[in-house]
């Protein structure tokens, strides 16, 4: 027994410097880094890809992050939290009605950000999760932009939808209806791409599932392979009280690259799928830059000495968040586990069935999903009306997953793809924030 003890504690000490060598994110993928450490990078982006909506200024971003080091997750919420303190000071004090609400809007995404990588039990993270929630309401109500909280029965819980009506005109053209994935919440979608179809004249409906947004925090639910049985809800709920033109273009972000197409391929009533980015196979993702010595210790037995090595041994700071994140929204005990939740999210089975027409997005330098996801993917798609790809390389500004730090660029190929489909003018109107 020690003899084993002792070899456990041999291959941890060695396999934990091997993983931090090989799990390493690059550091140059061709665009301006704020920090190397591709994690942290990426949620910096994430913020300042808001700034079009007034999500975030450049100048309070800057001074958020300045001298922080990765990894330093209760520094990283301590910055966000002041930021947003600060905007919600100023939103107080300013009484142009623009003004307060572009404040509360960027108030609210930094209150989002700060939470980001606080562990799933820390106290903290539901103290700013709630003054994340009431700033970007009140900013809305500030600003005039209509909007509509519908609460949808699913079982003994209920999940959350946000239905954004566009101005007249917008019955006639297709419902978009948008979800997000692993880590983002329902209100961020509205920067992401309710401001542009507004501008647009759709209507969008937003909405959060299980392992998502309040739904997790606050009722504890987390995600199912099954995105049919949410997605289906949230229709039913909608449709009950509203009128569509009869197309709904179901748009998934990040890990909604599997939950959209997953619920097209069970619903009739999804006209179109947007997958953005792709998410193909869950379990492929998941284990991307985990080495194959990783996966002979577990079957010979070492399952706790991985796990110690998974949670603590990585020393990369974006593997720790993905490993603390994932067994929160998978509902799992150990780092292990959440490989093993991740293995039904495949879409394998199943894209054979969709029939509405597809939007494949994709970033050639995603740090995520696998590139080959995409082919994967596209070839899966046989009983698809139509199959667009489009993947957006380095030059471009839009290679990160999900095009982050480039809206713009993708909002065109999105809309010209809907133009394109549906047949539908573009109005251009102008919102509240």
């Amino acid at each position: 027994m020690r003899k084993r003890i002792f070899i456990g504690a041999f291959i941890l000490i060695l396999a934990a410097v091997i993983w931090h060598v090989a799990d390493r994110p690059p550091v140059d993928l061709g665009n301006p880094r704020y920090f190397t450490d591709q994690t942290y990078n990426f949620e910096t982006l994430r913020v300042l890809s808001d700034i079009g909506v007034v999500g975030g200024d450049a100048g309070e971003v800057n001074q958020a992050i300045a001298g922080l080091k990765a990894g330093d997750a209760q520094g990283w919420y301590e910055r966000w939290n002041a930021a947003g303190d600060r905007a919600m000071a100023l939103a107080n004090r300013t009484d142009d009605p623009i003004s307060k609400g572009n404040a509360l809007l960027r108030a609210h995404n930094y209150y989002r950000a700060a939470e980001f990588f606080l562990a799933p039990e820390d106290a903290k993270r539901a103290l700013v999760w709630k003054k994340n929630i009431a700033a970007f309401y009140k900013g809305l109500d500030v600003l005039g932009v209509k909007y509509e909280r519908i609460p949808v029965p699913y079982g003994k819980y209920h999940l959350n939808a946000v239905y954004y009506p566009g101005l007249a005109g917008s019955e006639n053209k297709p419902l978009l209806v948008v979800v997000g994935g692993y880590d983002s919440t329902m209100e961020e979608l509205y920067f992401h791409v309710v401001a542009a179809a507004l501008q647009r004249g759709y209507s969008v409906l937003t909405y959060e599932g299980p392992g998502q947004g309040s739904v997790l925090r606050e009722q504890g639910l987390t995600f199912t392979p099954q995105w049919e049985k949410p997605n289906g809800a949230v229709l039913d709920a909608f449709l009950a009280k509203h009128v569509t033109s009869g197309k709904i273009v179901l748009i998934g972000e990040s890990m909604g690259g599997y939950l959209a197409p997953r619920a097209a391929a069970f619903d009739p009533r999804i006209s179109g799928v947007v997958a953005y980015d792709e998410f193909f196979d869950g379990e492929a993702i998941a284990t991307r830059h985990v080495p194959p010595f990783v996966f002979w210790l577990r079957k010979h037995g070492y399952d706790g000495v991985l796990n110690a090595m998974s949670k603590h041994g990585s020393g990369d700071p974006g593997a720790v968040w993905s490993v603390e994140n994932g067994m929160w929204v998978f509902g799992v005990k150990t780092p292990l586990g959440v490989i093993d939740a991740f293995k039904p999210y495949t879409l394998a089975p199943v894209a054979s069935r969709i029939k509405a027409d597809v939007l494949i997005l994709a970033g050639a330098d995603d740090h995520f999903v696998p590139q080959d996801q995409v082919d994967a993917f596209r070839n899966s798609l046989t009983g698809a009306r139509s199959v667009t790809t489009v993947v957006f390389d380095r030059i471009s500004g839009g290679s990160e997953h999900c095009q982050i730090g480039a809206p713009s660029l993708w909002h065109g190929t999105l809309f010209d793809w809907l133009a394109a489909k549906y047949g539908q003018p573009v109005t251009i109107q102008k919102i509240g924030a």
